[in-house]
């Protein structure tokens, strides 16, 4: 039982009963970082990786291939003959000028940046027709179901940019009330994808759409290298706004990006490497950025973790989790850093999660978090959880873990929430510099081994050891 001095108290962890599982532990083998310099070289390293696709200077504008701005025309037409024009010239913007285009789903081809020009706005249809039926990820598992809003399988150097507007049109008529309204329609559906998941049925019998209810996400990327998208607006997403799946070197810039729906993340990078996400603003209904590999055996057949991810300048107006790293990472996460971002939701849960379980397994290492600002939160300023959903055989690994300068004007329950198994505690977890007020209880912690705190006050206490 691990004891914290805080003055001339004592704060002792509270131990949580956890079963043995038949999967040990995997032993600490990643550097651990020693000082603030090494991660911050890590991550200018890793920038440097990452690189914007560059377009020819040739401008395909859809009111040429048909296209009208009235808001009541469908455009997938126009959409589709400007791209296809596009990528067959070897490539250039497809331009949405001023006026509002009702479309169907817009699938992306490579060396195409679809650009929209300022006040310029996309609506989607809320038809399911208007959707076909295409390969990607649900929630972390594999599937044929409707195409994303935006969709593109296998591309390369493809971008959306532009200050416009990308209206997803979900509202609790339509897309929404497949899971809010009770009985939840895509119940069904998603229990026997879990089910198909488990079996390891093949992906492309895994087919859903029509009558199965899983809404598409706005924006998904699959297999796709080089990828930029900046300084859209995204509004009413029927569920996860910005989902990259199996991408390399994907940029997110100067994005807004609204929605208030069930399941309504900001960005969620699955299975990606060298990602990053600069100044955006997230109002979401859940995790404002949520970090992911795979669900359970798709996870562990892929074997892609999420790595080399820089966060930084962003604003989380709203959302349930600030910075997210699960629950679908099957397939590991490492080297993600978050810096000098805002966080201020009625809302917030927690500032920084990293959520997984036995189910899920995977590794999860190398976080850094540095020059937070945090108006308010419910749960706890920073969770290790290993019991999040049903338990399994594959024993999860939370190692590495770096917080410094964070500062919360009012906190919730807990200050450092650690829930970890006895055969895989938490390896060093370092937090310094950090002041968290108006909490419940500073710190309800299990299993760590080599934890460090140094100048951490929680109201008003150093805890420091």
């Amino acid at each position: 039982m691990t004891k914290f001095k805080r003055g001339r108290v004592c704060l002792i962890a509270m131990i949580f009963t956890s079963a043995a599982l038949s999967v040990t532990a995997q032993q600490s083998t990643g550097t651990v970082w020693k000082t603030t310099a090494e991660p911050l070289k890590e991550m200018e390293l890793i920038r440097k990786q990452i690189k914007v696709p560059a377009f020819p200077a040739r401008d395909f504008i859809i009111t040429n291939y048909g296209a009208k701005g009235d808001g009541k025309t469908l455009n997938t037409e126009a959409f589709k003959k400007a791209i296809a024009a596009c990528a067959k010239s070897g490539g250039g913007r497809v331009v949405v000028p001023l006026g509002n285009f009702l479309t169907g789903a817009i699938h992306l081809k490579s060396n195409v940046n679809l650009h929209l020009a300022d006040s310029a706005k996309i609506t989607f249809s809320v038809d399911t027709k208007h959707y076909p039926i295409v390969f990607g990820r649900w929630e972390g598992m594999e599937l044929m179901n409707y195409s994303a809003l935006i969709y593109a399988y296998g591309q390369k150097n493809i971008a959306i940019t532009g200050k416009g507007i990308l209206d997803g049109n979900a509202t609790y008529n339509d897309w929404y009330d497949w899971n809010n309204v009770k009985p939840r329609k895509q119940v069904k559906a998603r229990d026997l994808l879990h089910v198909m998941n488990e079996k390891q049925i093949a992906p492309t019998k895994r087919v859903f759409g029509e009558g199965s209810f899983l809404r598409p996400n706005f924006i998904q990327l699959y297999k796709c290298d080089n990828i930029l998208i900046s300084d859209v607006k995204m509004i009413n997403s029927p569920m996860w706004n910005v989902n990259p799946v199996l991408c390399e070197n994907v940029t997110l810039k100067n994005m807004r990006i609204i929605a208030h729906g069930s399941n309504t993340d900001g960005i969620n990078p699955e299975s990606c490497k060298n990602v990053l996400i600069s100044n955006c603003y997230f109002d979401t209904g859940d995790d404002c950025i949520a970090i992911k590999s795979g669900r359970d055996q798709d996870g562990r057949r892929i074997a892609r973790p999420a790595e080399n991810h820089i966060i930084e300048n962003c604003e989380m107006k709203d959302g349930h989790g600030g910075v997210v790293i699960g629950s679908e990472i099957s397939g590991g996460a490492r080297n993600i850093f978050a810096i000098n971002c805002i966080m201020d939701s009625p809302n917030l849960d927690r500032i920084l999660r990293l959520k997984t379980s036995s189910s899920r397994g995977g590794t999860i290492e190398n976080v850094f978090m540095k020059d937070i600002k945090v108006g308010a939160y419910a749960d706890a300023a920073i969770t290790c959880n290993m019991f999040y959903e049903k338990p399994g055989k594959f024993m999860p690994v939370i190692r590495n873990i770096w917080v410094e300068n964070v500062d919360v004007e009012k906190g919730g329950e807990y200050g450092i929430f650690v829930n970890a198994y006895k055969e895989s505690p938490v390896q060093n977890l370092k937090i310094i510099n950090c002041n968290i007020r108006g909490v419940k209880t500073p710190m309800k912690i299990d299993y760590v081994k080599d934890l460090k705190l140094e100048n951490v006050k929680i109201n008003g206490q150093d805890v420091s050891k």
